[in-house]
């Protein structure tokens, strides 16, 4: 029997496809700007186990590009919210938290279940690199997520391996990371943007609390960004990664 929530997309993946997007289990690594636009279209992709982690709570000055931040959810939990947002969307989807932030220390712990792919949305380099090491080392199967801050042009997003990528000073960072730890990162799948930006008129403020400096970011270009890392999940565990590779 075709479950009308899913209808339309088993029309184009059709019933096999559906059928390995509801048996699999994909972890979500960062639910902000990206992530949370990513978990979206997971969740109405029909997955049918998620794994959410995040450490943080909803502020105002997340509403201008976070899907799951709203006046009603300021204060609360970012996991808590994504998963309330979930099970309105596909009920009889399996959802697991792990409400931490990402550290050497626990990425073993987190990682220690059955996980067919995962969307790394951190936005720190040591443990986006961290977790990618990890990821790698027990061959579980990622697509990570590049700089979508101070970037304005959505067309100049791209999906491709991270060996390939240029003009993304996250991505430069995270090559020579990876490097100095002895990862190759020829097979590393990312989504990141060629938009090159004047260094002179970036939208850069200091952080009043002290923390990381506070970066101007489009709700469009985080949102594109998360809808293609998801993307790229949902036709390879469909489809198969060759599939998926240029979609």
């Amino acid at each position: 029997m075709i479950d009308e929530r899913f209808m339309r997309t088993e029309m184009l993946l059709g019933s096999e496809g559906l059928k390995k997007l509801k048996d699999a289990t994909v972890m979500v690594v960062g639910l902000g700007a990206v992530g949370g636009y990513a978990l979206e279209a997971l969740a109405r992709s029909g997955i049918g186990h998620l794994v959410l982690v995040d450490f943080d709570v909803f502020d105002l000055s997340n509403i201008n590009r976070q899907i799951l931040a709203l006046t009603s959810t300021v204060g609360q939990k970012k996991t808590e919210v994504a998963k309330k947002r979930v099970l309105d969307i596909h009920p009889k989807c399996k959802v697991e938290l792990e409400d931490c932030f990402v550290s050497i220390e626990n990425i073993n712990k987190i990682l220690n279940r059955k996980i067919d792919f995962v969307v790394d949305a951190i936005d720190s380099i040591k443990e986006k690199s961290d977790m990618m090491v990890a990821l790698c080392e027990k061959k579980i199967k990622f697509v990570s997520a590049m700089g979508a801050a101070l970037k304005t042009d959505v067309n100049a997003l791209k999906t491709d391996f991270l060996s390939h990528t240029k003009y993304c000073p996250m991505a430069k960072k995270l090559r020579k990371e990876l490097k100095n730890k002895g990862l190759d990162i020829s097979k590393i799948m990312c989504v990141y943007s060629t938009e090159q930006s004047d260094s002179s008129q970036k939208p850069i403020k200091e952080n009043p609390t002290g923390g990381k400096a506070i970066l101007g970011s489009m709700p469009t270009v985080t949102a594109v960004m998360g809808l293609m890392l998801a993307h790229y999940v949902i036709l390879s565990l469909a489809k198969g990664d060759q599939n998926a590779k240029h979609a």
